[in-house]
């Protein structure tokens, strides 16, 4: 194996990967030697630049789309992974829908719609995956920093990525057996773009930067996804990461 591919012969399935986080997630883990498959539910042309980037730089990439909220089309998009690449061993359940509204202003489809990518996405992923999983495979799972601050105008989010911390802890417990770690990484204040190009501007920030002075970057982010995915962290399982500055101490 050559230095920094420790995940070579490996392939990972990262979900919301068309732009931000998730792009950064799947070229580091492409960078540490793993085929990638490039899930997105609509954005067909960024999740196409994140292939191209991974093949350009001698990486092995696909890509899916899907929408993780049907059950149905995360099992085509798995199995037309598994069988693109040969095997399935990773998977980061990263896509999710991010909104603010008055909890007194939430309807029940909003509540539904953030609820259903968040958490019925990490669901119907990691279900759709187990069977594919390797021995020695892992699942990384993306929470969010105002789970675990609280946060106003988001009740749906908070509500869906605490849920995602429950889900770790689960099914940590259920597939250690099978040598299938469980971890979750939760990001601070990252430097990201939201939206489609052109939206507005992301809102301002809720305070001011965590203790180091600055925002994290996404690269940043993945590259303790590539950690957990990674042989030196076998060990590990059930756990939540927080990258996040000092953010959350």
């Amino acid at each position: 194996m050559e230095e920094g591919q420790e995940l070579a012969g490996r392939v990972a399935l990262v979900t919301g990967a068309a732009r931000n986080i998730g792009r950064a997630i799947a070229l580091e883990l492409a960078r540490a030697g793993a085929a990638v498959v490039v899930h997105a539910r609509t954005s067909r042309a960024e999740a196409e630049q994140t292939v191209a980037a991974i093949r350009t730089a001698g990486g092995r990439a696909a890509m899916q789309l899907a929408d993780v909220t049907d059950r149905a089309a995360v099992e085509a998009m798995v199995a037309a992974g598994a069988k693109e690449f040969g095997r399935l061993d990773l998977l980061v359940n990263n896509a999710a829908v991010r909104a603010e509204t008055a909890f007194a202003d939430m309807n029940y489809e909003e509540w539904r719609r953030v609820i259903a990518s968040i958490l019925d996405g990490a669901f119907h992923c990691s279900q759709a995956c187990l069977p594919h999983l390797s021995t020695g495979g892992s699942i990384v799972n993306l929470g969010g920093l105002t789970a675990h601050r609280g946060a106003e105008g988001r009740a749906h989010v908070v509500t869906a990525k605490l849920g995602i911390v429950g889900l770790t802890r689960a099914l940590a417990h259920e597939l250690a057996a099978k040598d299938i770690t469980v971890n979750c990484v939760v990001p601070g204040m990252i430097d990201t773009t939201r939206g489609l190009p052109g939206a507005p501007e992301r809102p301002a920030p809720r305070s001011g930067l965590p203790p180091v002075g600055r925002r994290g970057t996404p690269e940043e982010v993945a590259a303790a996804v590539r950690f957990l995915c990674g042989p030196g962290a076998r060990y590990i399982t059930g756990q939540t990461l927080h990258v996040n500055g000092g953010g959350f101490m």
